[in-house]
């Protein structure tokens, strides 16, 4: 009996140290952190739920809400940062976000980012020769308020706007790190 109680308090002690750990380290760039919600409807939830990297500058692109600050705050921190966010906006009303980040969460893979009006946003594997349009299907394909008239695609602090109805567009290779939004359908479903 004893036994049993040495080792149960031995793997509480372990467990509550590695919490602990996981809310007092900080976010860091180049890394990335696993971020949920609950208290939103499932579509919503299949969108949100994900692994976010943290660019170079410090940021994380959310749906909705674009960009975020993240390193330099811890996760519980992140964690109120962004349902303060998302209720402040008027986007959810009583959301519950969580996040998780740990010092072993490096991006070894190159990613494009996709966001905007797409099923699934975050991080998509960059492979030689991907295209604008083969990323956007990767992140689900456009929703049904999405266009594909007007996807905007951002690389080294500048941006370029493509028609993606036209097949030499479709074509247009990425490098890693580009990020690519989906924008919103204008009032001519554009």
């Amino acid at each position: 009996m004893n036994l049993k109680a040495l080792i149960f308090g031995s793997l509480a002690s372990l467990l509550l140290a590695v919490s602990v750990f996981g809310q007092t380290t900080q976010i860091k760039p180049g890394r990335a952190i696993t971020i949920s919600i609950l208290g939103v409807p499932t579509d919503e939830k299949t969108r949100f739920d994900g692994i976010y990297p943290v660019s170079e500058s410090g940021m994380i692109n959310m749906p909705h809400i674009g960009s975020i600050k993240a390193s330099g705050l811890r996760a519980d921190e992140l964690s109120s940062v962004l349902q303060n966010t998302y209720k402040s906006r008027e986007i959810y009303t009583n959301p519950t976000i969580q996040v998780l980040s740990s010092s072993a969460d490096t991006l070894d893979k190159q990613v494009v980012y996709v966001g905007g009006q797409v099923r699934k946003t975050g991080a998509t594997e960059y492979t030689q020769g991907l295209t604008l349009y083969q990323a956007i299907q990767a992140g689900g394909g456009p929703t049904e308020f999405g266009t594909m008239y007007r996807v905007k695609l951002f690389r080294n602090k500048t941006q370029h706007q493509y028609d993606l109805t036209d097949a030499k567009n479709m074509a247009i290779v990425l490098e890693p790190n580009d990020t690519i939004e989906v924008p919103k359908q204008n009032w001519l479903g554009r």
